[in-house]
Formats: C-alpha cells, sequence, structure tokens
C-alpha cells in the first residue's frame, strides 16, 4: 500500500477475502467448484435451450439471457478473484477495476429480467389458454430489450461518475474486488452527490421492479389457492415456485449489499453477501429456473442417454 501526490491511480491493491495460507486454500478450491458448476451450469443452458428445437417457445425465451447475464458478471469477477487467493500479487488496474464495476452494477439488469419472467410466469399460471397470444415471441424479445438498454444505460451513468472522483490517498480495497462502496471510500474528495447518485438509481430499479413482481406473485398464488384439484394445484405450484425462490434469493442479496446507509457498512459480513450475488447465485440459477422444469430435465436426460448408448 502506497499513497500518490497526484490523482492519477495507475491501480489499486485488492486486500482479498482472508490472510492466512490455509484459509485460502480452502476458499480457492470452495470458489473454484462453484465458479466451474456456475460457467457450466449456465453455458450448457444456453446451449441446451438454443439448439433444441422442442425448446424454441416463449416459456424458454427468457432462461437463456440471465444464464448469459449470470455469465457475463460472474466470469468478470470469479477467476480474478481465484488468481489473487493464490497469487502474491493481488493488484489490479484502473481500468480493470472499473470494467468488474461496471459488470457488476449491469447486476440491475437481472432486475428487470426477473420483472419479465414474474410476468410471463402470471400469464402462464393465471390465464393459460391466452399464453401463446399474449407472450407472442415479438413482445418476449420487446421486454428483453427493455431489460437489457436500461441495465446498460444504469451501469454506464454509474461508472462514468465514480471514474471521475480523485483518488489520491491509499489504493488498498478492502474487498476481493472492485466493489462500491471499498472504492468509494478510497476517494479523497466528497462522494456525497455520487453516493446519491447510486442510491437513488439502485432504488429505483429495485422498488420499480419489486412493484412489477409483487402484483404477478400475488395473483399466482390467489390463483393457485383457488384451484380445487390437488394435482392442478401442485402443478401450478411448481411452475411459479422456482420463480418464487429466484426472486427472493436475488432481492434479499440485493437489498442488504446496496440499499444500506454506509454507516452500516462490515467488512465480513459484506464480503459474504458478495460472494453469495457473485458466484453463488449465478450457481443456483439454472437448477431454479430451468433444470426443474420437465421438459428441459427430458431434453438433459435425452441426450445423456444418447452419449451413453454404444455405438452400432
Amino acid at each position: 500500500m502506497h499513497s500518490w501526490n497526484n490523482t492519477n491511480v495507475p491501480d489499486f491493491i485488492l486486500l482479498g477475502l482472508a490472510d492466512s495460507a490455509e484459509t485460502q486454500l480452502g476458499l480457492f478450491l470452495l470458489l473454484h467448484a462453484i465458479h466451474l458448476v456456475m460457467v457450466l451450469g449456465n453455458a450448457g443452458m444456453i446451449l441446451l435451450i438454443c439448439l433444441d428445437p422442442r425448446l424454441q417457445t416463449p416459456i424458454y425465451i427468457f432462461p437463456p439471457y440471465l444464464s448469459f447475464l449470470d455469465l457475463s458478471y460472474s466470469s468478470v469477477i470469479s477467476p480474478r478473484s481465484l488468481q489473487d487467493l493464490v497469487s502474491s500479487t493481488n493488484s489490479i488496474s484502473f481500468l480493470g477495476c472499473f470494467t468488474q464495476m461496471y459488470f457488476l452494477i449491469f447486476i440491475a439488469t437481472e432486475c428487470f429480467l426477473l420483472s419479465s419472467m414474474a410476468y410471463d410466469r402470471y400469464v402462464a399460471i393465471c390465464n393459460p389458454l391466452c399464453y401463446p397470444v399474449l407472450m407472442s415471441p415479438r413482445l418476449c424479445h420487446s421486454l428483453l430489450v427493455g431489460s437489457y438498454v436500461p441495465g446498460l444505460v444504469h451501469s454506464t451513468v454509474n461508472v462514468i461518475f465514480i471514474s471521475r472522483l480523485h483518488f489520491c490517498n491509499s489504493n488498498a480495497i478492502h474487498h476481493f474486488f472492485c466493489d462500491l462502496s471499498p472504492v468509494l471510500a478510497l476517494s479523497c474528495t466528497d462522494t456525497t452527490d455520487v453516493e446519491l447518485i447510486i442510491f437513488m438509481c439502485a432504488g429505483f430499479n429495485l422498488v420499480l421492479s419489486l412493484i412489477t413482481i409483487s402484483p404477478s406473485c400475488v395473483s399466482i398464488l390467489l390463483t393457485v389457492l383457488k384451484i380445487n384439484s390437488i394435482a392442478g394445484k401442485r402443478k401450478a405450484f411448481c411452475t411459479c415456485a422456482s420463480h418464487l425462490l429466484g426472486v427472493t434469493t436475488f432481492y434479499s442479496t440485493m437489498l442488504f449489499t446496496y440499499l444500506r446507509p454506509k454507516q452500516s457498512y462490515a467488512l465480513g459480513k459484506d464480503q459474504v453477501a458478495s460472494v453469495f450475488h457473485t458466484s453463488v447465485i449465478p450457481m443456483l440459477n439454472p437448477l431454479i429456473y430451468s433444470l426443474r422444469n420437465r421438459e428441459v430435465k427430458k431434453t438433459v436426460i435425452g441426450i445423456c442417454r444418447k452419449e451413453m448408448a454404444p455405438c452400432n
């Protein structure tokens, strides 16, 4: 750690997740396994849905884009974190740091994407007969564009404002990647306005998406409870339960991490939450949203049987 007499910071130092060699090795093995499962799960889901003609229906349009999003921001952060756990040089360039931050903020896209998926589930449960008409391919692609474009704008605006700050004191980031709060803490200029902009943007995205998701979830639950048949109720609940689980996991982590007063920032707790939303949630999403689906499981089993079948 060193200081500069000017504001041109060539690099930052990531202090990482642990100090002892034993702990670092254990974390490396754990995070490496999580990252490997995440890559295989999301990449496999993209290929599976895109290549199988039976899955070329509106209900399967959103999962590949969610998997692509998870791969994007997790692959920018996790490999670098794994490298730092086994390397003595933990410096990251100014450009590399803000690239990580850009993709991290891009996670806002997932808020809008989950809102679109909530509407998709609402139509499938509450208006199943009208589903093919209401969820046309054109509407699905419009919802995808409406999810990704605000996320790109959100990331660009936030990173531009943060990059204009002056960094002239310590260059040590008390985190394992370039997260917002640790980077802002290094600035030697007043960050009040930037923090307000970040808080307002994050709050607007989260609140808007929650306002969109909540009525859909409530309508789905009410519709499921009105079903008389136990088998029908179970089928409908299984259809929406995975999405409700994914939404609850994602939003609880985001609210804990980014919508709290700066004074409540705690390094240990925030690092655990950051590991969860940069590694664990992207690993779980393919299971939650796709592999629990009967048609997807049939396709996976069919592919596995073809691969294991003896050659004639």
